[in-house]
């Protein structure tokens, strides 16, 4: 009779831990993905301002009443200045404070700080009031204030949902084509050519189709670039840490990416909504800097967008050198499992000729 093999029973105690464990890793998950959001608020935020310096103190007061520590005023000379500091990204909007007062914002650089600074303009509006009525100005020669969007978002992408959402599968998109790639493809320039091709071809498809859902509106070919920078810099970067560390390393890619990188990413929020410095630090990071280059060519061409390009393109060159890198774990694994498991068959002599 053939003996029938049975798997041994798996014992309660990792049982035990197996669930427990499991348990930690959706808590760390749930963590992960809703601390930033529900600590995000604003702080520091870069606002310009233009008017004399006895009434840009006097806002500064009222806006330290109202959300302390929230806006930092930037002084420059006039509107045309603050214009120029708001198409570079370099603030969020401005309050001009002269004979023609007026809230500048820019939505396609975060609708909720647009609004936010919208919302500033009834008790600027008080103020202007009060000064008229002290000097004895007639009530028809009081100016309003006005409130001007310098940069809108696009019509086809009115509230920026479309933008803000992208990131996310972008991050999946790098994780998706480092771990298929990492499970499938042997050897080292098999690897690295699938994932370079792979970002190659990924980058024009999804820029494609962002444009065409109206997430995105730079030129067609710097958005693909971009995208593309950013699928391999996750991608190539698994594969490479699989390549050095074998499995674990698919662990390793998917917590700094899914776990740390994307939370800290700033797609949906600003920068300076995140705890400092972790704002900051998610730039250095393909989803971080692939979100705020991506809403830069879309919006704000005046932008300096060295830093996201440099970031992406380091860990795109990054991930490259860890899969070559790898090359002699691959040289390793293709001779030591067939020493290890291979069975040493001696030759078995031929049988002697029989006599006749």
């Amino acid at each position: 009779m053939t003996a029938v093999r049975t798997t041994p029973q798996t014992r309660w105690p990792r049982v035990a831990a197996t669930a427990v464990g499991l348990v930690a890793v959706v808590a760390v998950v749930v963590l992960a993905f809703l601390w930033p959001s529900v600590t995000a608020e604003p702080r520091d935020l870069p606002v310009a301002v233009a008017g004399e310096p006895a009434v840009v103190a006097q806002v500064q007061a009222g806006l330290e009443g109202r959300a302390p520590g929230a806006v930092e005023l930037v002084p420059v000379a006039d509107r045309a200045a603050a214009v120029d500091l708001v198409e570079a990204r370099d603030a969020y909007g401005a309050l001009v404070l002269g004979p023609e007062p007026e809230v500048l914002t820019a939505s396609a650089a975060s609708p909720a700080v647009a609004q936010l600074l919208a919302g500033l303009q009834p008790a600027l509006q008080a103020q202007v009031d009060a000064t008229a009525a002290a000097q004895g100005a007639p009530a028809d020669a009081v100016p309003t204030v006005a409130v001007t969007d310098v940069v809108p978002l696009s019509a086809d992408d009115a509230r920026g949902t479309t933008l803000a959402a992208a990131s996310f599968p972008l991050v999946l998109g790098g994780l998706v084509g480092g771990v298929v790639v990492s499970l499938t493809v042997a050897g080292t320039w098999r690897r690295v050519t699938a994932i370079v091709v792979y970002a190659a071809l990924g980058g024009p498809a999804v820029a494609g189709l962002l444009h065409g859902l109206g997430g995105l509106h730079g030129a067609y070919l710097a958005d693909s670039l971009a995208v593309g920078l950013a699928l391999l810099g996750i991608g190539a970067t698994i594969v490479g840490a699989v390549g050095l560390l074998g499995r674990p390393g698919l662990a390793a890619g998917l917590v700094l990416f899914l776990l740390v990188a994307n939370p800290l990413s700033a797609a949906a929020v600003p920068v300076e909504f995140l705890l400092s410095p972790w704002g900051a630090v998610g730039q250095w990071f393909p989803p971080g800097a692939s979100a705020t280059l991506l809403r830069d060519l879309s919006y704000f061409p005046g932008a300096d967008t060295t830093f996201p390009w440099l970031v992406l393109t380091g860990w795109a060159a990054l991930g490259l050198t860890l899969s070559l890198a790898g090359r002699a774990r691959d040289r390793g694994a293709a001779t030591s499992p067939a020493l290890r498991g291979a069975e040493v068959v001696s030759p078995v002599p031929a049988p002697a000729p029989s006599a006749r």
